[in-house]
């Protein structure tokens, strides 16, 4: 695991927007990409950009259950906002947040995620050591599964919705071991608020309490935070 720690998510993300083009010069064509405020600075670089993604394929960690892909909160929203409206991809994949056949989404996603290997995927990280929307139990087995939101993270997804009453409770989420095909990972991890779970994640042990630690066992990620969330960081 490579820690990088900036002194602003600017430079954080700008240089997740290097890293980014990078992998697309050398060949990459799956993307696996995240949601929430985190990779925000990311996706504006790219918008601004002339990486062309024309020939890409985007595959999303995850979506809210019961929210259609039109509602104002849902993440597939998110994405067309913040990325693919203006950078219109080959091809793009995310839960359906209206499948109520559960068993039948979770497979149409493994699929999906099978046919269609990830060479980079972005991550966030939650205050709890969520990634995508496996929380603290998570098993390091499952693949594309529809989650119970721990209060934590309902809390903190309050802040885009009126009332917290209208946060959902539930969402399909990419696994832990859907998570870890990927070729490549790179999480991003912005503000004092996160310092906890980087230092768990990067110091501590691998543990289900903290899902983000399965990360220590796999061979090519790269970790940058900003100095608040690299705060806590033994040598920092």
């Amino acid at each position: 695991m490579e820690i990088e720690i900036f002194s602003t998510k600017k430079e954080a993300s700008k240089r997740a927007f290097d890293i980014f083009s990078e992998a697309l010069a050398d060949g990459a064509t799956v993307f696996g990409l995240a949601t929430g405020s985190t990779p925000v600075d990311l996706y504006d670089y790219i918008t601004a950009s002339d990486l062309d993604f024309s020939q890409a394929t985007a595959l999303n960690l995850d979506e809210y259950y019961g929210l259609a892909a039109d509602h104002p909160q849902s993440y597939a929203t998110f994405m067309k906002e913040n990325l693919f409206n203006q950078k219109p991809f080959k091809e793009t994949f995310i839960p359906n947040g209206l499948a109520t056949d559960v068993t039948a989404e979770e497979n149409r996603y493994n699929e999906v995620i099978a046919a269609h290997p990830i060479d980079l995927q972005i991550l966030g990280i939650g205050q709890n050591g969520h990634i995508g929307f496996n929380e603290p139990g998570a098993s390091r087995d499952v693949e594309t599964h529809l989650v119970e939101l721990a209060p934590s993270t309902i809390e903190a997804n309050a802040r885009f919705f009126d009332h917290i009453e209208d946060v959902p409770t539930k969402a399909y989420s990419m696994g832990l071991a859907s998570i870890m095909k990927s070729k490549k990972i790179l999480l991003l991890a912005f503000g004092e608020a996160k310092a906890d779970a980087v230092k768990a994640m990067v110091e501590g042990p691998i543990t289900p309490d903290v899902p983000a630690s399965i990360l220590q066992e796999h061979d090519n990620v790269i970790v940058l935070v900003d100095d608040a969330a690299g705060s806590k960081l033994l040598g920092k």
